[in-house]
């Protein structure tokens, strides 16, 4: 039981600060550091595919068109995944010749209609974002700078939630954002992020290839490029804004259906994975998917070693964490505000188990080939005050 205790112990706090001590490291000895030129102002297709956006899609293309960008060299394209609401209305009402409009008459999940939609653009640079994702005016020029540097091949930005005071996901759901701005620095040191926010990144137009149905295409995108030797980077600077499920319901099917996802990429794709990008991928990916199996075997060790005043210590502090995520659930089911104390354990738990879920049924042969933008993100058009957010 001791060894199984260890083990599981060791497990976490691998994954989640083992893994980012060994990042840096890495990076004070392999640092790369792409030059950077600010009039390097290439023309770029914005594309996005939207299924059912009618409250999003007209704030969203006309926000686009507005970037501070030469307009000459903007190009915006959506494809509509037969869309069956007033979308494909919207879109064919707005007037402007930067404006590419393609639809699916037949439903096929976001990646075949950004197949059927790229072809048509014209962009050396492709800017993949979402119908229902904020991005501020400025965002392009600071992306697009990196592609001066021949070396880079992706570049991807953040993504900062706007949340619901009310949610009991709300403080759990802003720490761990946190954390991945923090990975994806260290990876950046690098050159080497593994993977994309899905509704800010941007490739070279040369290095795109037809995406897979059932994989997600912020995870296999860089994936490809970086199989082909090119750098894959992250502007810190540049965030989109998108308002987080309130839903613990619809934050754990959202979180089983990624992992369900990067589980069959790992499978399709692991040959074309360099060895420091296959760590990468077994420790920031794999072994947190699964790290409910070693919150488990701490749990179970502890308590048959319980005799012992230390392990006996170690599972009052369990009891405790599993006591502080059942009030947060609880909480959230009353309707009640859950603070940082109740809403962090509650959150841990539940992308714990969503991921491990998630994991078994890919194994199992279940994919997702078409998507669904959770019901509480597609709020309409927001104002955001980036410094309240800061």
């Amino acid at each position: 039981m001791r060894l199984l205790f260890l083990i599981g112990v060791f497990w976490l706090v691998y994954v989640y600060l083992g893994y980012p001590i060994l990042l840096a490291i890495i990076g004070l000895l392999r640092r790369v550091r792409p030059q950077l030129a600010e009039d390097y102002l290439p023309k770029v297709s914005v594309v996005f595919a939207a299924r059912n956006e009618e409250k999003d899609i007209d704030w969203k293309i006309r926000e686009t068109l507005a970037w501070d960008y030469p307009p000459d060299r903007l190009e915006v394209a959506v494809v509509s995944d037969a869309s069956t609401d007033r979308t494909d209305e919207i879109i064919r009402s707005i007037k402007d010749d930067r404006l590419l409009f393609v639809r699916m008459e037949q439903r096929g999940g976001k990646n075949m209609a950004l197949n059927s939609l790229i072809p048509k653009t014209s962009g050396e640079i492709l800017f993949f974002t979402d119908a229902n994702a904020h991005i501020e005016p400025s965002a392009l020029r600071r992306i697009v700078r990196h592609f001066s540097e021949k070396r880079v091949g992706c570049v991807t930005g953040q993504t900062q939630p706007l949340r619901h005071e009310d949610s009991p996901l709300t403080k759990g759901a802003g720490t761990y954002w946190g954390y991945e701005a923090l990975v994806k620095q260290l990876e950046n040191r690098i050159g080497s992020v593994l993977v994309c926010e899905g509704a800010i990144f941007c490739i070279r137009r040369s290095l795109f290839s037809p995406l897979s149905p059932q994989l997600a295409n912020d995870l296999e995108t860089p994936f490809q490029i970086a199989k082909l030797g090119y750098w894959i980077c992250y502007e810190p600077s540049v965030f989109t804004w998108e308002y987080e499920t309130s839903s613990p319901r619809e934050e754990f099917a959202r979180r089983r259906r990624i992992c369900a996802q990067g589980t069959l990429a790992l499978r399709r794709l692991v040959k074309t994975l360099s060895p420091l990008r296959a760590w990468q991928f077994l420790s920031r990916k794999v072994l947190r998917w699964v790290t409910l199996i070693p919150i488990v075997m701490v749990f179970i060790s502890s308590i048959f070693l319980s005799n012992y005043l230390f392990y006996r210590t170690m599972l009052v502090f369990q009891l405790a964490f599993y006591l502080l995520a059942s009030l947060g659930w609880l909480l959230g089911a009353v309707g009640r505000r859950t603070r940082g104390p109740f809403s962090i354990p509650y959150y841990t738990l539940l992308v714990c188990a969503a991921g491990l879920l998630g994991t078994v049924e890919s194994c199992l042969g279940r994919k997702f080939a078409v998507w669904e933008t959770s019901n509480m993100s597609r709020l309409g058009r927001i104002n955001v005050d980036r410094q309240a957010l800061d």
